[in-house]
This record gives structure tokens, C-alpha cells and sequence, in this order.
């Protein structure tokens, strides 16, 4: 008929016929399966929860249902990506071994937090370093001087890395050593170690006091004293001294200044005791280092100059400019005396432990030394039979 109007109410019947219904219903089937199974899986891990621990220097994210605990990589490379039921730590104190170039390592452990307050209970600890050919021959003394005080020390060794024994697991030394390289006596390699041990012990927060010592060092009191000593120091112990002539003055390369003038020439023993502070102005140094690498070579002994010139010069008032080590130079010659068996007594010790007078936090004392070298490995036994006794370990 003509002049029909439309029906408006056909409309839908037509869009019935047209594909638009079926991708509706299509959109709408697969919405309801989505939405079926995201109530499932709800329900399923309602119990899941996320949690931030922060315990004694550690951080820690985990869940409540874990799957087999996987530790990641600490602050020592870049953290890999974690599903969220692993275990993830994030450790202040990375695994003694690792793959940082020395530049990094520097790099990561100059880093000093601002907030002056601790996210965890932090007990201060000394960093006992020990700089070895190979193992620590003196293990079984430095064993007792540490028993019974874990928690408040950590240890790390830089050995050769031609080194390749290892320590009984239940031994303190054990898995402490350091990605090394190799070492040549008087030369600025030498004070390159000495910074790569203070860079892994800066990593651990806690670290708050550092001893630089061979494998030919002991201790010459006990623990107590030794951790009291350090903790409550005004002052950190680098020995730093003016000496004219050819093995003081003598050994000073022109071609260091201006940077190193000859007033500023130091020179002191290698084997320090400092805070946490000065150890990461040491590490941090990009101004006196790189000239001591360049010039300091041959007779010029770096590990008896930079350090003593270093930290006159910088940190003169935060040092006492003596050691806490002692060392027998009597007999002259470019090394200290050896000590064998027949040289270990009581009154030996004695003597080590209270001669001379020195000053400690502006006041006179004659505790002036707390370890002593250079000690054979055949002088073991008798250490180990007098240190009751003398060193008083068991206090």
C-alpha cells in the first residue's frame, strides 16, 4: 500500500536478523566465563597477602602462601624479575662473592644513608679484614678469640686468588673470602685491596668499626675488651708520621703536586683501625688515589704513604695517628721481626699487652696495642696454650 507509514515497533524484529545479535551474545558468553572464573580464583586465594618486613638490616617481601623460597640477588647486581608468590630479600650485605668490578663496588659502598635512624635494630659490629697470601695460618687462636660473640663481628680475607683451599664449614672463616686479586708487596696494588676489603664491608650497614690485619696477626686481649675499645673511640688509629730522609721525604715524587705536596708527605704503617665514616671518605677518595696510582711506584711504597697522607691531610682531627698494632722494627731491614715458637711466653705477651704510654680519648693510657705481628704458624700451639691464661679469651 502505498503512503504506508513504518511500524516503528519492527525495528527490533529486524535487527534479529542481522549479526549484530550474535556478536553480542558472543561478547556477552565469554564475559560470563570471565567473570565466573575471576569469583573462583577470588575465593580460591582470598587468604593471599602481601607483606614489607624490615628485620635487623634485612628488607623482606613475601607472601603468605609461598612457593618453594627463592632468595634474589641483593644489592650487589641488579634484581632480577619475581612472580609474586616467591621469596624476595633484599639483603644489605650481599653474598661475599660476586661479580662487581672494583669501580662498582666503590661506587655502591660510598653510598652513606641520610636519615640518621635505622629501619631495623641495628647492632654496631667490627670488620675484622684480613689481607693473606693464602689461608689464615693463626685460624684456631683467632677461633677462640671470636667464640661466643656472634652477632657483634663479620670477616672478610683477600686472599691470591691462586689460593684455592677452603675452611671446615663450623670454622668462622668459612665462605668469608672476597673476590681478590693479586698482590705484590710495596706496590699501590697492595692499597687497591685494602680498599676492595673496606668496599665489601661497607655493604653491611652494621659494620660500624674496621680492622685491617694479616695472617700473621693476633689478638692481644679478649673480644669484650677489643669490641669496648674500638666502639667507644673518639678517634679513628691510622699511623701517620713526618719523617725526613731517604725512606720518609725521600720517597715523595715531585710529579705528585700540586694535588700531594711534600708538607703533606706522610708516612705510617699499613695496618689501620678506623670508623665508618673515615672508611668512606678512604674509598670515595677520587682525588689523591688516582695520584698515588700514577706516581707512587717502585721505592715510593704506597701502602706506607697514602693512607698517612690521606688522612692527615683530609681528616687530621678525626685521627689519633697512631696504630693499635704492634710491630717489631728494632732490628732493622725493609720487614718487622718474625716471631717463632720459643719467643711466645707469658711475660712476652705481658709486655705486648701494657708497654709504652699513649693517649686515648684525652686521657694517658698504656693500652696502646690490641694486636701484634708477625707470629709463625709455629708459634700456634703456644699462642693457643698461653691465650687462656694471658689474653683472657673466655671473658
Amino acid at each position: 500500500m502505498k503512503n504506508q507509514s513504518p511500524n516503528p515497533f519492527s525495528v527490533p524484529g529486524k535487527l534479529i536478523n542481522t549479526p549484530f545479535l550474535t556478536n553480542l551474545l558472543s561478547n556477552l558468553f565469554f564475559f560470563a566465563i570471565g567473570l565466573t572464573a575471576g569469583v573462583i580464583l577470588c575465593f580460591h586465594y582470598k587468604s593471599f597477602s602481601l607483606n614489607l618486613q624490615v628485620t635487623n638490616g634485612q628488607f623482606s617481601i613475601f607472601t603468605s602462601q609461598p612457593s618453594s623460597p627463592q632468595q634474589l640477588q641483593s644489592l650487589s647486581s641488579p634484581i632480577r624479575n619475581a612472580s609474586a608468590s616467591s621469596h624476595v630479600e633484599l639483603q644489605n650485605t650481599p653474598s661475599l662473592m660476586h661479580e662487581m668490578s672494583d669501580q662498582e663496588l666503590l661506587w655502591r659502598a660510598s653510598m652513606a644513608p641520610k636519615i640518621k635512624e635505622y629501619p631495623f635494630k641495628r647492632v654496631p659490629k667490627i670488620a675484622f679484614m684480613f689481607l693473606t697470601r693464602g689461608p689464615v695460618i693463626l685460624a684456631p687462636l683467632w677461633e677462640k678469640f671470636f667464640k661466643g660473640h656472634q652477632g657483634l663481628y663479620t670477616i672478610y680475607v683477600h686472599s691470591d686468588p691462586s689460593y684455592n683451599g677452603s675452611e671446615p664449614r663450623d670454622s668462622v672463616f668459612h665462605g668469608r673470602r672476597i673476590p681478590s686479586k693479586e698482590v705484590q708487596w710495596g706496590s699501590v696494588n697492595m692499597v687497591e685491596a685494602e680498599r676492595r676489603l673496606l668496599g665489601n664491608a661497607l655493604l653491611d650497614f652494621s659494620n660500624q668499626y674496621f680492622v685491617l690485619l694479616s695472617e700473621s696477626c693476633i689478638p692481644l686481649y679478649n673480644f669484650s675488651t677489643i669490641y669496648s675499645y674500638l666502639l667507644n673511640s673518639s678517634q679513628s688509629f691510622v699511623q701517620s708520621y713526618d719523617l725526613p730522609g731517604p725512606v720518609g721525604r725521600g720517597r715523595y715524587n715531585h710529579k705528585m703536586g700540586p694535588t700531594v705536596n711534600i708538607g703533606q708527605w706522610r708516612k705510617g704503617s699499613q695496618w689501620f683501625q678506623m670508623d665508618r665514616d673515615l672508611a668512606i671518605e678512604v674509598i670515595a677518595d677520587t682525588t689523591y688515589f688516582p695520584v698515588f696510582r700514577k706516581f707512587c711506584k717502585g721505592s715510593c711504597y704506597a701502602d706506607e704513604h697514602y693512607l698517612p697522607t690521606f688522612v692527615n691531610t683530609k681528616f687530621g682531627e678525626k685521627n689519633s695517628k697512631r696504630t693499635l698494632t704492634w710491630v717489631d722494627w728494632s732490628r732493622g731491614g725493609p720487614h718487622p721481626a718474625k716471631f717463632i715458637r720459643s719467643h711466645v711466653t707469658p711475660e712476652f705477651l705481658e709486655r705486648l699487652r701494657s708497654g709504652g704510654s699513649c693517649e686515648y680519648n684525652g686521657r694517658k693510657t698504656n693500652l696502646c696495642f690490641l694486636f701484634a705481628r708477625k707470629f709463625t704458624q709455629d708459634a700456634l700451639n703456644r699462642l693457643l696454650l698461653f691465650a687462656p691464661r694471658v689474653m683472657h679469651f673466655h671473658r
